[in-house]
C-alpha cells in the first residue's frame, strides 16, 4: 500500500463523519488563533507603551513635586517636621539652576512647564474646550518631540516679550477651524487673545487623551494672562545623549537637593522620571506579561489534543471490524499505523491553518483599546505545535489500531 493510498483512506475516514471532525479541528482553531492573538495583542501593547515614551524623547528627563518625609530635626525645605511634610514647589529659579553648564554639564536644555486644565477656545464663533494648556520655553518642543507641521515654533524673543502666541494640536485645529489654515489666525483662550504661530503633527491618543487636544504657549505669557505666578507643574530636562540621561539625572537630584535642603535621611519633595529607564522597564513588563499570555492560551491548544486523542479512540473502536478486514486481506502493519497517524495530523493540521486564518482576521480590527501586532514566530509556533499535537496526541490510538489481531478485530461487535 502506497503513501496516495494512505492518504485517500485517512480522508474518506475524515468525512465519513463530518461534524466530529469539525468539532476536533475547532479546538485546534481555537487553540492556535488564542495563541496567535493574545501574543499580537501583547506585541501590540508593548509597541503602544513604547511608543508613547518615545514621544517625550529616549533623554528626556522630567522633575515634578511630590510630598516628602521629615527628618528627625524637621529640617529641610519649608520648615515641615513630622514625618510627612507638605512638598516644596518647583519654582523658574529651580529650573535656571540646572541651567548651570559647571554643575550640569550632561543637561542639554531646561523648559520649565505650567499647565492649567481644560481651557476655552473660541475662533469666530467656534468653540472648544481644549484639554492641555502649557506654558513653557521653545526647547520644550524638541525635549518631548513635538514637531509643527504648519507654521513654526515660538522662539526665545516671544517668551522673554511675554508675547501671546500660540502652537495649537491638531484636534484644536480642526475643531476650531475646520479646512482653514490656522497660522496667523487669532485664537481666544478663556477670553485671553493668542495668535496661532504653528500647528504639531498629529500625536494620536494616549491612555484615554487626546495628545492632540492641546496648546502650548510662552511661560510668562500663560502665566500673566491665565494661571497667574504660581509654582511650576513640573521641569523637562533634555540630557545631551540617551547615554547620558543617567549622570544627568545624578547632577539634577545634586542640584535640588541643595537647593531644596535635602539632607540625611529626608525624603526628596521632588521625582524625576527618566525616560530611558522607564522604556527598559516598560519593556521588560510586557514582554513577561506576552509570555504569561501565550502560556494560558497554549492550554486550550493542549484541551484540544486531548480532544483529538479521545475521538481517535472512539474511531479506532467503531472501525475495529475493518481494520480487522484489512490486516486478513494483507494489509500491513505500518500501513494502518500510517493512516490514523495522518488522520489525527490532518485534523491539526486544518484546524491549525483555519487558526492562523481567524488569528490573522482578527489582527485587523482593534482589541480593548490596542492595535495588535501579528508576530511571525508566533504563528509558526503556534501551527508547528498544532501539527505536533496531532502526532503525539495521535500515536496512541494509532498504535492502538495498529496493533489489533486480525482475528479479534473480527469477532468484535
Amino acid at each position: 500500500m502506497n503513501q496516495l493510498e494512505i492518504l485517500r483512506f485517512a480522508l474518506r475516514g475524515l468525512l465519513a463523519n463530518k461534524l466530529r471532525s469539525f468539532l476536533t479541528t475547532l479546538g485546534i482553531l481555537i487553540g492556535v488563533a488564542a495563541v496567535i492573538l493574545l501574543v499580537a495583542v501583547g506585541e501590540g501593547s508593548s509597541r503602544s507603551i513604547t511608543e508613547n515614551i518615545q514621544r517625550l524623547g529616549a533623554n528626556t528627563l522630567t522633575i515634578s513635586p511630590q510630598f516628602s518625609g521629615g527628618g528627625g530635626g524637621g529640617g529641610g525645605a519649608g520648615g515641615a517636621g513630622g514625618p510627612r511634610a507638605q512638598a516644596r514647589t518647583l519654582t523658574l529659579e529651580d529650573a535656571k539652576a540646572l541651567t548651570d553648564r559647571a554643575q550640569a554639564p550632561s543637561v542639554r536644555s531646561v523648559s520649565p512647564v505650567v499647565t492649567a486644565g481644560q481651557a476655552a477656545a473660541t475662533y469666530q464663533g467656534a468653540s472648544h474646550d481644549v484639554q492641555q494648556l502649557v506654558g513653557t520655553y521653545p526647547s520644550y518642543f524638541e525635549a518631548t518631540n513635538k514637531p509643527v507641521a504648519r507654521g513654526a515654533y515660538f522662539f526665545n524673543d516671544d517668551v522673554v516679550n511675554a508675547r501671546k502666541v500660540a502652537v495649537i494640536g491638531q484636534t484644536v485645529a480642526t475643531e476650531l477651524f475646520g479646512d482653514e489654515d490656522p497660522v496667523g489666525r487669532p485664537l481666544a483662550l478663556s477670553g485671553v487673545p493668542f495668535t496661532v504661530v504653528g500647528v504639531l503633527k498629529a500625536s494620536g491618543s494616549s491612555g484615554g487623551q487626546d495628545a492632540d487636544d492641546v496648546v502650548i504657549a510662552p511661560l510668562p505669557a500663560v502665566r500673566q494672562s491665565l494661571t497667574g505666578f504660581g509654582s511650576l507643574g513640573s521641569i523637562v530636562v533634555q540630557a545631551t545623549g540617551s547615554g547620558a540621561t543617567t549622570t544627568a539625572q545624578a547632577e539634577i537630584t545634586a542640584i535640588l537637593n541643595q537647593r531644596h535642603g535635602v539632607t540625611g535621611t529626608r525624603t526628596a519633595d521632588f521625582r524625576i522620571l527618566n525616560q530611558a529607564t522607564l522604556q527598559e522597564t516598560v519593556s521588560a513588563a510586557t514582554g513577561t506579561f506576552t509570555v504569561l499570555l501565550a502560556a494560558v492560551a497554549a492550554i486550550s491548544l493542549l484541551v484540544g489534543g486531548v480532544g483529538i486523542t479521545n475521538i481517535m479512540l472512539v474511531t479506532v473502536t467503531e472501525r475495529t471490524r475493518e481494520i480487522g478486514i484489512r490486516k486478513a486481506i494483507g494489509a500491513p502493519r505500518s500501513a494502518i499505523l500510517g493512516q490514523f497517524l495522518l488522520e489525527a495530523t490532518l485534523l491539526s493540521l486544518v484546524g491549525g491553518l483555519a487558526g492562523v486564518a481567524v488569528a490573522f482576521a482578527g489582527t485587523r480590527f482593534t482589541i480593548a483599546g490596542i492595535e495588535p501586532v501579528l508576530v511571525p514566530s508566533s504563528v509558526a509556533l503556534a501551527l508547528g505545535v498544532s501539527v505536533g499535537i496531532g502526532l503525539f496526541f495521535g500515536s496512541y490510538p494509532a498504535n492502538r489500531a495498529a496493533k489489533l489481531r486480525p482475528i479479534q478485530a473480527l469477532r468484535h461487535e
